[in-house]
């Protein structure tokens, strides 16, 4: 099975647990059937593997702060966002936004369970995050509005997952894998620290970007509001969440190890779409073309 047929399997999986529910329909009461579990077990403990074969970089370990301080740094802006801050036109711009789905797609649901167990510090900095998240009580403010007002404001279209590469599918998978597994909290602590630490830079990018291209301010506001606070965020998860748990039995470790598929399925996607934008010539991708080229793309790739 190729990889991309086993990443599409594995979201449909996850869905089962992750989905609204009022999008699953009947197929909810399959959540724990037998098979069901059968198959999860069988596409993790698969899908382990492959991120634990992945390039990703070596940081000094011992101390799980400092690691996740120095995996932070690496590739913190990538050349696709440079090509998006400076050049991509108004449609090329779109359809990278289509693709990406924003710093933190499905974040608020992502840290509500990864708090689940946890106290102290590390749980109150967690609340805070998620509070955060829902806009410190302002419906309006929520960043999943903020995400809809812009989808609406520039025009942008939920990308079919079949339609979608295979490098936004381990993306995709990486979180609803550490989100469905409890025995994961750990790596999920790091994948998500991680996000949090390198999202700032990478959304002041696409401020500068909407801004060039004359995008109003209901396209920008979500750039905008994680180019902010994603900073302080990053900070704080380093400093309170890692910095308590760190010493847990090996925590640490696993931490990082959660940082490290992070940043190595990150590599390959931004990898992935400077080859669809930005080709080496130094020509750009024809903003025209279909996602379904980025599908077919997929699946050479797999």
């Amino acid at each position: 099975m190729e990889t991309a047929d086993r990443l599409l399997k594995l979201l449909d999986v996850h869905d089962l647990h992750l989905a609204p529910i009022d999008t699953l329909g009947d197929r909810a009461r399959l959540q724990h059937h037998p098979d069901t579990a059968a198959r999860k077990f069988q596409l993790d403990e698969w899908f382990v593997t492959y991120l634990d074969s992945l390039p990703a970089p070596d940081v000094e370990r011992g101390d799980a702060v400092a690691s996740m301080r120095a995996l932070g740094r690496v590739d913190l802006v990538p050349a696709v966002y440079e090509w998006l801050a400076d050049e991509a036109t108004r449609e090329q711009l779109v359809e990278y936004l289509s693709v990406e789905g924003g710093p933190d797609g499905g974040f608020d649901d992502l840290v509500a369970a990864c708090q689940l167990g946890i106290d102290g510090i590390a749980k109150l900095e967690l609340a805070q995050n998620y509070w955060d998240e829902m806009g410190n009580g302002r419906m309006e403010r929520v960043h999943t509005e903020l995400h809809r007002k812009l989808a609406r404001a520039l025009g942008l279209r939920a990308v079919p997952r079949e339609e979608l590469p295979v490098e936004a599918l381990e993306r995709a998978a990486l979180g609803s894998l550490l989100a469905t597994n409890r025995w994961l909290q750990p790596e999920m602590v790091g994948a998500l620290g991680l996000i949090e630490l390198q999202a700032g830079p990478r959304c002041r990018k696409v401020v500068r970007a909407l801004e060039r291209v004359g995008a109003g301010w209901d396209a920008i506001d979500f750039y905008a509001e994680h180019a902010e606070a994603d900073p302080r965020h990053g900070k704080d998860w380093v400093d309170k969440v890692v910095g308590s748990l760190q010493d847990r039995g090996d925590w640490g470790e696993r931490i990082v190890r959660g940082a490290r598929w992070r940043s190595a399925v990150n590599a390959r996607f931004f990898a992935a779409m400077h080859e669809r934008f930005v080709r080496e010539d130094g020509s750009h991708g024809d903003a025209d073309a279909p996602a379904a080229d980025a599908g077919h793309r997929r699946r050479a790739a797999a």
